[in-house]
């Protein structure tokens, strides 16, 4: 007999809402938590295809437990209206999909699970409780467990053991000492999971603890003895009740068949399109574990003039065709093309081979002639084309003199926007979350491993079958991503003003390079090594011994056991912890610490970039071309690779020297331009602080400023220390840093720490309130925006885990600031790629975080740099003035500095 399997829905709906970016029906309603939760219990049904099952909802209203204490979930934010609105329509689905559905007024879902898991292991049922609460692993037991479908994970009373290490029966004492700032229930404040389980560990149960609360020393004794008259009241407040009397029992919890015709009618209401695939033809959803049938995808090779040409009539005839290349290498500035394939609907394709050299491959059409077919079309802004991650494409084809224009949609992006959060933006994961389609995989034609196939080594058929599918696939995710967007009037403007026309500048960039000098690096690179062995051997003097620098094993050895220096954090395996900032408090305590941090440091530099760098550059071109990455940094901000600019150190001699190998080629100067202070600018325009503002407006620095606000002291009696404590503040108050983490940034006592929050934000009321609102929207949303409407999710803002919300509080502070700088960047770009239309004088050949950089002629240093810089701050409309700051020099260190 199959296991009873019991969904708990409430917890399920609030995931699918807040992981989901916003969904809509053909009529506008919202439907992102439907489409979520219903594939999640499709994929369940068809992963344990159970006969018994049921979905179970908190009620509305207050229950039981309000009675016990009228502040329960006192703190829960109001249930926003796009989740509300998508309540019975849920139901409806759940219905349709022939599954028992409970909700139990007065009772909550945790407590009508707990009743019903009870009844299941009286009478000798397995069940598997589903949900992600950790309030529900105090049911686990023999017959019961809890699965986690979000991760993947089943867990028993091991498993429970090993992921909260206390067992199930401790689980509610171990909740009860917590408390949960979610539900509100009191538990004793500074008790965290760690400390709770810990106790346990010692008493075994909540009463042993209460009955030795005088052997607990320190402050978080004092702080238990001070809140025991709570813990029974915490401890009844987290208990579940199994022993409810229910309007159904376990013998009612039987799946009904699908009512097909209903779900095919409501998976049209909702536009859900592919759900009505599933049971076209009078089908059903299928219980069992066999995968969907795949549509089918006409592939046509394209191997003659006479196929070209119909082709090429066919791509001129579409309003919208998707394209895509195939190549013998991952890098686009090398990658020779070995074919190209088209789509003009989502189950039409063609594969155009140029390069396939296997012994027997089939006479293919030369380039030449595919060129003088395909250049026109491909080049043409006017003809809309599809790509995903366009900007490959368009490398690969510029450099066989056929450039891709008229890149109006890439999926990547289109997805990126929509939700940068919700899934990752390669293909073959976008097929899978938007067309529940698994597309082929690159193995499965080309092997792996040493004895992998390059593409133009893959037999014809195979090639074709792969290609067309790419060009398809994408061409249908375009259908379902960007009608979703098109939906959504702020995302679109995103794509079409921010994302879309980025990519024409990045392939831009990417193609003009920079200069490095092997010279400069090799002369680094030895300096680091020499560096690097003086600090091992002095290492080796302090621990009297010879030890790995690199091994944790051996430095957590000579740290906590023979200097006995304290353990600050262990791993999630019970070791002391030896990461870098757990050594940065250390530091205070004794020298080796930071010698470890600064030799980790140095080789950190040494092979990511003085070792790495000279293997970067290009044979062809003698300049390294890194890649820009745009639908990675759910803020919008850029990164890159191979090399990674963004993390050369900026402060140190070390970074420097690495910029200083960042060259101008002969006759040419660099210019770095900077955005100065971006995000405490945007902060002073997105709070409307008058205080804030005034000092941007009448060109005052913003850390003495600060300084004088909260240190009470006159702008010109402001000395260094007060104004960098300031920069501390400013800097930290805008990522949401607490009173702790200010404290321990400026190695001052909590109590001070606190003193300055509190007076900065009585000089500046205007950035408190702006921060209440971030979370506020965030709390209600599930998402807060940037300026320009870009979205950021979540996901866990709601989330009962009190440091996951509040880390996610912190984010929502931020990340709009962040998000807002990403984008002016972004579109300070844009404007400056089309300024340079045509100009010999100027190249862009760089973008680090809130910096620009160029190679310019020396003659044309003077009347460029100017307007760049103009031009980069009047790129958006603030209420304060957007300053950027210029410099030149042989080298980028120079200009930057």
């Amino acid at each position: 007999m199959s296991a009873i399997i019991l969904v708990d829905g409430s917890s399920w709906l609030y995931r699918a809402f807040h992981a989901l970016p916003r969904l809509t029906s053909p009529d506008g309603q919202p439907t992102g938590a439907i489409f979520g939760m219903g594939n999640m219990l499709q994929k369940l049904l068809k992963d344990y295809d159970p006969q018994h099952i049921a979905v179970i909802f908190d009620p509305r209203g207050k229950t039981f437990r309000h009675e016990l204490y009228a502040e329960y979930k006192a703190n829960r934010p109001p249930v926003p209206p796009e989740l509300s609105a998508q309540f019975e329509p849920l139901c409806e689905l759940i219905d349709v999909l022939g599954l028992p559905r409970l909700q139990v007024a007065g009772v909550e879902a945790d407590d009508v699970i707990a009743t019903l898991a009870r009844q299941a292991a009286e009478d000798g049922r397995e069940v598997l409780v589903v949900s992600g609460d950790k309030d529900l692993a105090q049911m686990v037991s023999p017959q019961v467990q809890l699965l986690d479908t979000m991760k993947g994970t089943l867990y028993d009373a091991d498993g429970i053991k090993e992921k909260y290490a206390v067992r199930p029966d401790q689980i509610v004492d171990w909740l009860a000492l917590m408390g949960d700032s979610s539900d509100n229930v009191p538990g004793v404040p500074g008790v965290g999971a760690k400390t709770a389980a810990k106790w346990l560990a010692s008493y075994d149960t909540l009463d042993a603890i209460i009955e030795h609360a005088d052997e607990i020393k320190g402050k978080i004794g004092e702080k238990l003895r001070a809140h025991l008259d709570q813990l029974p009241l915490s401890r009844e407040l987290v208990t579940v009740k199994d022993e409810l009397e229910l309007p159904t029992g376990i013998d009612s919890l039987t799946r009904k068949a699908l009512d097909s015709d209903g779900f095919a009618a409501f998976a049209r209401r909702f536009g859900f399109n592919r759900w009505v695939e599933q049971v076209a033809g009078g089908g059903s959803v299928r219980a069992a574990k066999d995968k969907a049938p795949q549509q089918h995808i006409e592939v046509e090779t394209v191997l003659d003039e006479e196929a070209l040409i119909t082709l090429r009539d066919a791509l001129k005839a579409a309003e919208l065709f998707a394209v895509d290349t195939e190549t013998d290498s991952l890098d686009p500035q090398q990658a020779r093309l070995v074919g190209l394939s088209f789509a003009t609907a989502d189950n039409k394709a063609w594969y155009l081979p140029v390069a396939h050299d296997y012994l027997g491959a089939p006479q293919q059409l030369p380039l030449d002639t595919v060129r003088n077919e395909l250049a026109e079309v491909l080049a043409d802004t006017s003809r809309a084309k599809i790509a995903q991650h366009g900007k490959y494409d368009m490398h690969v084809l510029r450099r066989h003199d056929m450039p891709l224009r008229g890149v109006a949609w890439d999926t990547m992006l289109e997805s990126y926007v929509l939700n940068a959060t919700a899934s990752r933006h390669d293909m073959d994961s976008l097929a899978r979350f938007y067309l529940d389609r698994d597309t082929i995989s690159f193995k499965d034609i080309a092997g792996s491993g040493r004895k992998q196939l390059t593409f133009n080594q893959i037999d014809l058929d195979k090639a074709a079958e792969y290609a067309g599918e790419d060009a398809a696939v994408t061409f249908a995710l375009h259908q379902r991503i960007g009608g979703e967007l098109q939906a959504d009037d702020k995302l679109l403007k995103v794509y079409r003003q921010i994302e879309q026309p980025l990519i024409e500048v990045l392939a831009a960039i990417e193609a003009n390079g920079v200069l490095v000098d092997r010279n400069l690096l090799a002369q680094a690179s030895g300096e680091f090594a020499e560096r690097m062995d003086e600090m091992e051997r002095r290492a080796h003097e302090i621990a009297g011994a010879p030890f790995n620098l690199n091994s944790p094993a051996q430095l957590k050895d000579i740290l906590f056991d023979q200097l006995e220096l304290p353990v600050l954090r262990k791993t999630p395996k019970g070791a002391p912890s030896t990461a870098e900032d757990v050594l940065q408090e250390l530091a205070d305590q004794h020298e080796l610490p930071q010698m470890i941090l600064d030799w980790r440091g140095l080789a950190k530099l040494r092979s990511t970039y003085t070792e790495k760098l000279p293997g970067n550059i290009n044979p062809h071109t003698g300049r390294v071309h890194t890649s820009y990455h745009q639908a990675v940094a759910a803020t919008g901000r850029l990164s890159s690779s191979d090399p990674n600019l963004q993390n050369i150190p900026i402060r140190n001699d070390d970074g420097r020297r690495i910029r200083q190998a960042f060259v101008a080629s002969e006759g040419q100067r660099i210019v770095a331009l900077d955005y100065s202070q971006i995000e405490l600018r945007l902060m002073a325009h997105m709070s409307d602080d008058a205080s804030m503002k005034d000092a941007f407006l009448s060109g005052q620095d913003i850390h003495s400023r600060t300084a004088s606000e909260v240190f009470d002291i006159p702008l010109d009696q402001i000395e260094s220390s007060h104004r960098r404590a300031a920069k501390a503040i400013n800097f930290g108050l805008i990522y949401g840093i607490s009173a702790f983490g200010l404290a321990r940034n400026l190695s001052i006592a909590r109590s001070e720490a606190q003193s300055h929050m509190e007076r900065f934000f009585n000089r500046y009321p205007g950035v408190a309130e702006y921060m209440e609102r971030c979370k506020q929207q965030a709390h209600d949303s599930g998402y807060v925006e940037t300026l320009y409407g870009r979205r950021l999710y979540l996901p866990e803002i709601n989330d009962r885990n009190g440091s996951r919300r509040q880390a996610a509080e912190r984010v929502a502070i931020n990340a709009p600031l962040q998000g807002t700088a990403a984008d002016i960047i972004k579109l300070a770009m844009v404007d400056i790629h089309q300024q340079l239309e045509g100009q010999q004088a100027v190249r862009m050949i760089m973008q680090v975080h809130d910096e620009l950089v160029f190679e310019i002629r020396e003659d044309a240093v003077e009347q460029w740099l100017p307007k760049l810089q103009q031009r980069m701050e009047n790129v958006a409309e603030l209420s304060v003035p957007l300053k950027v700051e210029g410099g030149v020099g042989s080298n980028w260190d120079q200009a930057h500095g």
